[in-house]
């Protein structure tokens, strides 16, 4: 079992999305205008991202519970990050995220954490994560849609990069880059915690216009 916040909604998988109405609304809103620009029906984007047409109902109507896994297939098959499903409008130019301002969207029982800090805007986004892994703790990934690149930098401490059952290990000041669409996941090694900046590279989605 993994831990997640107290305040943050939990599933059976360990992921998790804030529990504020609000939150759910917007992803509502989001979900449904992605799809529209995709143009895909409740059972053509079910199918392609094997969410059932039921959950995507109630998604839509802000009356889903979904976990971080869902959100991520959603994502992947509309063709843009998972922190544009969450997000509000944005507001001015220049953006600045404080860490402790963004809640957990993942959390592991010996107390690693990854933090979605934000995701740039134009028709091929970059995810920008905050990752704190402690020794021995894992977060496997599935694969994502063709085109997705992932790099890590590891800031401080070491890990363990798993892909496609290779193991990888990247310590501080290095910086590893992997096509995402195979089997992943990140691993702490080492005595102490291993902090380590991530970008998510997200090709051009179906509604995406150069």
């Amino acid at each position: 079992m993994l831990r997640v916040p107290a305040d943050t909604r939990t599933h059976e998988d360990g992921g998790s999305v804030p529990e504020a109405d609000e939150a759910l609304r917007t992803l509502a809103r989001n979900v449904r205008a992605a799809r529209t620009r995709a143009g895909l029906s409740l059972d053509e984007l079910g199918r392609r991202a094997k969410v059932s047409k039921g959950a995507l109902v109630g998604l839509e109507k802000a009356q889903g519970n979904p976990n971080f896994a869902t959100l991520v297939r959603l994502a992947d098959t509309l063709g843009i990050s998972v922190s544009a499903l969450l997000e509000g409008p944005a507001e001015g130019r220049v953006r600045v995220v404080s860490a402790d301002a963004v809640m957990p969207l993942w959390a592991g029982e010996r107390g690693s954490e990854a933090r979605l800090m934000l995701t740039t805007s134009g028709p091929a986004p970059v995810e920008v994560w905050r990752w704190k892994l402690e020794p021995g703790e894992e977060c496997p990934s599935h694969p994502h849609q063709a085109g997705v690149v992932e790099t890590v930098s590891v800031t401080s401490g070491r890990m363990t990069l798993v892909v496609d059952g290779t193991e990888h290990s990247v310590e501080a000041g290095q910086t590893a880059t992997f096509d995402g669409d195979a089997t992943h996941a990140y691993r702490g090694s080492g005595s102490g915690t291993c902090h380590l900046i991530m970008t998510v590279h997200i090709p051009p989605g179906p509604g995406s216009t150069n």
